[in-house]
């Protein structure tokens, strides 16, 4: 089965705010949530390495990937970092000035 666009886009953000957050996870959160998007193991699969059912990994990585989303929700990392990083980009070629620049990440922080 082809990955849409907008499943890649949605597991690429996912795994952004996984980047950020994962310290803030289980040890099994994370072990998880490795397997099924990093080593792209099957939910099946994981749940015979682990020996589990298949729901309960199922309904771990569904729970996680809330988590993950209610943080970012919350704490704005990911979005203050990329919005920080393209004022950055901003300044270095000179679209904005200084006093700008340091008034727009005042803002955002």
């Amino acid at each position: 089965m082809k990955m849409s666009n907008m499943d890649f886009e949605k597991n690429l953000l996912i795994s952004e705010f996984y980047d950020y957050y994962k310290n803030l996870l289980t040890e099994k959160q994370r072990q998880y949530f490795e397997l099924y998007f990093f080593e792209n193991y099957s939910l099946q699969e994981i749940a015979e390495e682990i020996g589990v059912s298949k729901s309960a990994i199922h309904d771990s990585i569904s729970k996680t990937i809330s988590y993950l989303k209610d943080l970012e929700e919350k704490l704005k990392f990911v979005n203050k970092t990329k919005y920080i990083k393209n004022e950055i980009e901003k300044f270095k070629k000179e679209k904005i000035s200084k006093d700008d620049f340091i008034e727009s990440i005042e803002k955002e922080i």
